[in-house]
């Protein structure tokens, strides 16, 4: 059956089911929503089987579908696994430029970047320190850590990494402060802030201070300047060593931070590795920090 059988619609269908979008899909493989359409249709057709059920403008995985997804998924991946084996040595000890924001560079990513080495040594991640956005050719940057704050140019692939989760902190070692130390660095943050009334509740009881980034605020807060609202990614140190307590509960801010790239995550294995690497990490570090906090919505 095989012969009869589009490997081009085989690989829409996987991203159709993935993320359960014509639309998601078609961003995703750089084609038109009808492109994507009609590849469906012509593989349900070949297999004189129905894919998806279609419900209010949503499509939902049949059996059938779920069944063939899964197949696809083990394919793809032991097909993933076996590129990265045969072109591994085009990239052996080449450098990864990765462009990332400062605090979340210093606070997160340094301390493991040990790890990662240990773990993959057949290339260097070299670190960039940046923010908003990316200016892939002129910087020759291969790979960018952002959130989802900004729109990114539409030929730019993105593959999301772990959901942004902020929280109110103080200093256990100093008296405590009156005034509330803000990054001005992420934009609408204050104005995001202001939305939640409870949140506007308890910064009301405080005197708004802006500092430019989230290390000076964090820096600010441990000397005792003052009370600030952080990344939980952030302060794992300042968390583990008792230096800082929370005010809140760990929050949703509604940003995400995802891996950027100016070419397919695909095309080169060390990016595929390097993004699954990140999931994980990222994955462990917020588990770690909301086993003990539950979050809220605020």
């Amino acid at each position: 059956m095989i012969e009869k059988i589009s490997l081009n619609s085989l690989k829409y269908f996987y991203y159709v089911g993935k993320y359960g979008s014509v639309t998601v899909a078609a961003k995703k493989l750089f084609v038109t929503q009808s492109a994507v359409s009609k590849q469906i249709f012509s593989l349900e057709e070949t297999l004189n089987i129905a894919l998806f059920q279609r419900k209010n403008k949503s499509l939902v995985l049949t059996s059938q579908g779920t069944l063939l997804l899964q197949c696809c998924q083990n394919i793809f991946h032991e097909l993933d696994e076996c590129l990265i084996e045969v072109t591994k040595q085009n990239f052996e000890n080449k450098q990864l430029v990765l462009s990332c924001e400062p605090t979340f560079s210093m606070k997160w990513l340094i301390p493991r970047l040990s790890k990662f080495k240990a773990q993959y040594d057949d290339f260097d991640i070299v670190l960039l320190t940046a923010g908003g956005k990316v200016d892939f050719e002129n910087n020759n940057i291969d790979l960018a850590i952002r959130r989802n704050d900004f729109d990114w140019s539409d030929h730019i692939h993105s593959e999301k990494i772990a959901d942004e989760y902020m929280v109110m902190i103080e200093s256990t070692q100093i008296e405590k402060s009156n005034d509330l130390l803000i990054s001005n660095s992420r934009p609408y943050f204050w104005k995001s802030l202001n939305k939640s009334r409870t949140l506007k509740t308890i910064i009301g009881q405080y005197s708004k201070v802006d500092l430019e980034h989230f290390y000076l605020c964090l820096e600010g807060c441990l000397a005792g300047l003052g009370a600030t609202i952080i990344s939980i990614y952030m302060i794992e140190k300042e968390m583990e060593f008792n230096f800082i307590q929370t005010i809140t509960p760990p929050f949703r801010d509604e940003s995400a931070y995802y891996l950027l790239s100016k070419s397919s995550f695909e095309e080169d294995p060390r990016k595929l590795i390097f993004l699954n690497w990140l999931k994980n990490e990222m994955e462990d570090s917020q588990g770690k920090f909301l086993k003990s906090v539950t979050p809220v919505q605020i």
